[in-house]
C-alpha cells in the first residue's frame, strides 16, 4: 500500500509539473529597432533578387533544351535497308 501512494504521489507531481511548464508564459523578445528591420528587409529583398535571377535562368535553359530538342524525329531507316534487298 505504501508503493502505491508513493506512486500516486510522483504522478500527481509530474502532472502538475508538466501543466505548469505547458503554461509558463516566455519573456517577449525585445522589440527590432529601425536599423534592424532596415537589414532584413534588405536581405529579403536581395534574397528575392537572387530566386528571381535563379528562375530566370531556369526558364532560359528550359526553353533552350526544348528548342534544341524540338526537331528530334525517330530515325529513318538507311537506303540500304529500305532497298528491297535481301542477305
Amino acid at each position: 500500500m505504501k508503493h502505491l501512494h508513493i506512486a500516486a504521489v510522483l504522478a500527481a507531481g509530474l502532472a502538475i509539473g508538466s501543466i505548469a511548464g505547458v503554461n509558463a508564459a516566455l519573456p517577449k523578445p525585445p522589440a527590432m529597432t529601425d536599423a534592424e528591420k532596415a537589414a532584413k528587409a534588405e536581405k529579403a529583398a536581395a534574397e528575392k533578387a537572387k530566386e528571381g535571377e535563379l528562375n530566370a535562368k531556369a526558364q532560359e535553359k528550359a526553353v533552350a533544351n526544348y528548342k534544341k530538342n524540338k526537331g528530334i524525329v525517330e530515325p529513318k531507316a538507311s537506303p540500304a535497308t529500305t532497298s528491297g534487298k535481301k542477305k
